[in-house]
């Protein structure tokens, strides 16, 4: 069968469509702007969004395996209950939903407290269904790295209890293992939830520290108060998203993103691999900025 991708030209589901074609299934890319796709051929290309009804039942035409990842806008939840909806009228059973660490618990932070509401439609309405609860992108740290790199502040407050941030190529590919694996099950497997985690638990100060290596000059960690974060966050992204990231910035301080036991170890069975690591990531993009200067 065709596995069905939304969210397929963003940085996790641009990696779950490789993922998936790397293993030999077929795949079904659903993106508003399909000139910006840039996919390999095999890759089916479909146009719509998930406010345009005709568009989604017609990429949802034929297809059993699902993956919904729901962008952060103000209309998420609405995206998520149509979805869902069209999807089960459409025949879809099975579903790897990309949820957030926690959903259940901080439920004052409007995206997680949306992901908490699918999870739940998830159960209600009889998918069978891989949910997958991600830390904090380590991706996400592009948009601090010019206020990393030209000021020497790690800007980001994340607090002292620590925070597992997770890459999102590891995001990916245990989505497309799961998306298999679903897809070709016999039957329709049960809900299962796997906690996505990064391989360290990183404090403010700890991030500060790993900035300050890597560059080899200072890098100081600008603090547990998220005023200064959602005021930078605002120059560049609506203000009812910034306060969003600030209420986000205050769960993790008050009580970080911390793997369960057993987290890491799962993903390192399911992936057969070591988890990407922070340092290495901003080793990297410290190497590509070098590099463009």
């Amino acid at each position: 069968m065709t596995i069905l991708v939304i969210g397929a030209t963003g940085r996790i589901g641009r990696n779950v469509v490789k993922q998936i074609t790397q293993r030999g299934a077929r795949v079904r890319a659903l993106t508003r702007d399909p000139a910006k796709a840039s996919f390999p051929e095999e890759v089916e290309v479909v146009k719509g969004d998930l406010l345009d009804i005709d568009a989604l039942r017609a990429a949802l035409s034929g297809i059993r395996t699902l993956f919904l990842l729901n962008a952060v806008t103000g209309d998420e939840f609405t995206q998520a209950i149509i979805t869902l909806n069209v999807a089960r009228a459409a025949g879809v059973e099975r579903v790897v939903y990309l949820s957030v660490f926690d959903a259940d618990r901080a439920v004052n932070v409007p995206h997680f407290a949306v992901k908490y509401g699918a999870e739940r439609m998830l159960e209600a309405m009889g998918f069978g269904a891989t949910i997958l609860r991600a830390t904090y992108f380590i991706d996400n740290e592009v948009m601090i790295k010019d206020v990393i790199l030209n000021h020497g502040v790690y800007p980001m407050p994340i607090g002292s209890k620590g925070v597992a941030m997770v890459d999102a190529r590891d995001i990916a590919e245990v989505a497309a293992i799961e998306l298999i694996r679903r897809d070709a099950a016999p039957g329709n497997l049960p809900i299962e939830t796997i906690n996505l985690v990064g391989p360290d638990t990183l404090t403010g100060v700890d991030a500060a520290a790993i900035w300050t290596e890597v560059l080899g000059r200072p890098v100081a960690y600008g603090g547990d108060d998220p005023s200064g974060f959602e005021g930078n966050m605002a120059t560049f992204m609506p203000t009812w998203m910034a306060y969003e990231m600030r209420l986000m910035a205050e769960r993790y301080v008050t009580d970080g993103m911390i793997p369960e036991a057993g987290d890491r170890e799962r993903l390192t069975g399911i992936l057969g691999r070591p988890l990407h690591s922070y340092r290495d990531f901003a080793a990297a993009l410290v190497t590509q900025e070098t590099a463009t200067d």
